[in-house]
């Protein structure tokens, strides 16, 4: 994978698309919007619905439906939350029969599979937070081709492969969130290094290109070493982390880890080498897993979003869409406790704008 990599790094040079250097970051090649460098708010444009239409659904509006959940994998406290949030929305509709499955690894041809098996089986929704964007589509229109509402969160498909996707944080937006913190904790000169998921996983790669692009606009000093894959694993992740730390030695003053998973792997690393204060971990992750570290001002800064959030929206854009409340065109959408949900980028769902977790506010949360 490291050979492919590198290789389409070159690519990318030979073809003037780098963004800097020849370090490979592990984005991916869609087109970047880097936010300004300062708080300007971003403005976003109005887009057609480019999102899948399901071939002559049934009547579903008030009656009760069947949804599965499939996320990348199951029992990680991230999906945990995530599933929570699911649960908690279908309690209040109280029309939503709703449950979780998935496999228990980050593997594509797995949540393909379950995907499949809930198909033929036989749900009204599907939910979904993709491995792999291409590769999770085509039985993703198979499920609108039989009817079937499919909405996605966290991790998208190609677009018309579902109806809609609820973007947790606009990508730019986490980049920027990102990338200030670590400019801001481990200096504008640093030099850093990634610890991802796979270069394929659609959110990560998005994320680490938006922060290429916003890096080089407003922190161009900053030195990316390195981007590592470590799946969605925790050993794998501390063992990249522990790696990068020997290799470049005093040269790496940063870690941004992309995962729940990464983060705090990451810090475990950096905590067992002894580098806290040298090696700044800024990344995503839920505050639970964060709260030793930062206890120990070892992590100062944690970005993320409210994945329970995030679960219930989603929970409250299928129904809306399976009652036709939600409907190609519409500009927002009422989502429960959350109150209304702006639709960015013609068919994506907006949950609001990345959070930073510090030693003064991770205490009030518990997932």
């Amino acid at each position: 994978m490291l050979k492919n990599a590198l290789l389409a790094s070159a690519a990318l040079l030979l073809l003037g698309g780098a963004a800097q250097a020849a370090t490979w970051m592990g984005g991916d090649d869609q087109p970047t919007s880097p936010l300004a460098c300062d708080a300007t708010p971003p403005t976003v444009a109005a887009k057609p619905y480019d999102g899948g239409v399901p071939t002559n659904p049934p009547d579903r509006k008030g009656k009760t439906i069947k949804v599965v959940d499939v996320p990348k994998l199951i029992g990680i406290g991230y999906f945990d939350a995530t599933s929570k949030g699911i649960a908690e929305a279908a309690k209040e509709l109280g029309n939503v029969d709703a449950k979780t499955d998935g496999p228990t690894k980050a593997n594509i041809d797995e949540q393909v599979t379950f995907i499949d098996n809930y198909i033929t089986s036989g749900v009204d929704g599907i939910l979904f937070a993709a491995n792999d964007p291409v590769a999770i589509s085509p039985v993703l229109k198979k499920a609108l081709s039989k009817g079937i509402n499919v909405v996605g969160y966290d991790a998208n498909s190609q677009p018309d492969a579902r109806q809609w996707f609820i973007n947790q944080s606009p990508f730019n937006g986490i980049a920027k969130s990102l990338i200030d913190n670590m400019a801001k904790e481990a200096g504008e000169d640093a030099g850093v290094a990634i610890v991802t998921s796979t270069f394929t996983t659609p959110n990560q790669a998005r994320w680490i290109a938006e922060m290429a692009a916003y890096s080089a606009k407003c922190h161009p000093k900053l030195q990316f070493l390195e981007t590592v894959e470590a799946q969605e694993d925790n050993n794998l992740s501390f063992n990249q982390a522990t790696t990068l730390i020997n290799k470049y030695g005093d040269k790496l003053k940063g870690i941004f880890g992309m995962t729940s998973v990464a983060t705090p792997a990451s810090a475990e690393a950096v905590t067992q080498a002894t580098r806290c204060g040298k090696v700044a971990v800024i990344g995503l992750a839920t505050p639970n897993a964060m709260k030793p570290y930062v206890a120990k001002d070892c992590v100062k800064s944690v970005v993320l979003w409210n994945p329970i959030d995030l679960g219930y929206a989603a929970m409250e854009v299928l129904r809306a869409t399976a009652d036709g409340t939600l409907k190609p065109g519409s500009t927002s959408v009422k989502a429960g406790r959350l109150g209304e949900l702006q639709v960015i980028n013609g068919s994506e769902i907006l949950l609001g704008a990345p959070f930073v977790f510090t030693k003064d506010n991770i205490d009030k949360f518990n997932f």
